[in-house]
């Protein structure tokens, strides 16, 4: 079967949209007619060579459409479902075992080796592989082949070209305040970094009832939004010790902090900015053997805690479904965070996410 792709191809360039072929789904997978995908920044630094993707690979991991067809042993799905598809897992180790599969032990080779797991791919040119299964889907397509343990069924009434980025990028921050924070009523909370991350996490932290939200980024723009969303104050670290105003407006530092950018020093800010007990969540992208430096008296003695957090700490088969639902009360309205883009303008749409003239770009496909 040939489908149109956009294929990563070189470093740091633009991709190629090119008609390939894909196999039929294997008894364990899943075919889906792609609606539309989100472009995350994770697809952009995977591009760009961070991270240890092969390349020619076709990219995309917040894809939502319609099942077209699965294999003998799908039993979760049927064709004509429509679906979101999410982050890859082995679904049988420990952490997978006990709902955490966000943190499977496999999660780094089934997400980001763009292979099967008998190291093939199902997208081809000619003779020549595309690597493909990139977070077991590879969505920046037509036509995507994803798994169980990855497929979300979703409502015939939910706006599923919309849905897509609830998979990871909007499941990411939210779930990070909701899931892994666990951010309470009448706390506080700061989010470094007000992209379409930052944005879900202040969103969520309005829904749970945090009464101090604080939004701290270089763009006056994003902050604007930010405040639009829940955000009680707003801190432009260009302009004043961000840190030093949190103190100013907390008294004594945040209950809880998330940073979204992967900055060492960011993260230190985020870390001093806390309060006795407080927690800093950190899930931004970093280069490989990138180091965090801490004041250590000042962490250890007020019995802080800094922790990793993977895909929002979620279970999607739960908490899509939360996500989409707290969107229909009108609750949750990440859909102000996004503009669409034809799946020709895919180029631009990767342009304008990484300029920051969009905050979360979504792909139609034709």
């Amino acid at each position: 079967m040939q489908i149109t792709a956009a294929i990563a191809r070189t470093q740091g360039a633009d991709l190629s949209l090119e008609i390939i072929d894909i196999e039929e789904p294997r008894d364990n997978e899943i075919l889906v007619k792609v609606v539309a995908t989100g472009v995350c920044h994770t697809d952009i630094v995977v591009r760009d060579g961070m991270l240890p993707t092969p390349l020619p690979v076709v990219l995309g991991h917040e894809g939502a459409g319609v099942v077209e067809k699965v294999g003998r042993a799908v039993s979760k799905v049927k064709a004509g479902d429509r679906v979101v598809m999410t982050f890859n897992s082995c679904g049988h180790c420990p952490t997978c075992q006990d709902q955490h599969a966000s943190y499977c032990h496999e999660f780094f080779p089934r997400n980001f080796f763009a292979a099967r797991t008998d190291g093939s791919s199902a997208l081809s040119v000619g003779d020549e592989r595309i690597n493909g299964n990139f977070f077991g889907q590879s969505s920046f397509a037509t036509y995507a082949i994803c798994h169980e343990v990855n497929v979300v069924k979703v409502p015939e009434t939910a706006p599923l070209e919309l849905l897509g980025p609830l998979a990871c990028g909007i499941q990411t921050g939210a779930g990070a305040v909701m899931n892994a924070l666990k951010v309470s009523a009448g706390k506080s909370f700061a989010v470094f970094g007000s992209g379409s991350v930052g944005l879900s996490a202040i969103m969520a932290a309005n829904v749970v009832g945090a009464t101090t939200i604080i939004a701290i980024d270089m763009n006056d723009e994003r902050l604007a939004v930010a405040r639009d969303l829940g955000a009680t104050h707003v801190i432009n670290p260009g302009k004043v010790d961000a840190t030093a105003e949190i103190l100013a407006i907390t008294g004594y530092g945040l209950n809880f902090a998330l940073d979204t950018t992967g900055i060492s020093s960011v993260i230190r800010g985020a870390v001093m900015a806390l309060a006795p007990m407080g927690t800093c969540g950190i899930l931004g992208a970093s280069a490989m053997g990138s180091e965090i430096h801490l004041d250590e008296v000042h962490f250890m003695s007020g019995g802080r805690r800094l922790m990793g957090i993977v895909e929002g700490e979620s279970n999607p088969d739960t908490f899509v479904p939360v996500l989409t639902e707290l969107h229909a009360q009108g609750r949750f309205p990440f859909d102000r965070l996004v503009t669409f883009y034809d799946f020709a303008d895919i180029n631009q749409a990767i342009h304008d996410s990484e300029s920051g003239r969009t905050i979360k770009a979504i792909v139609r496909m034709p």
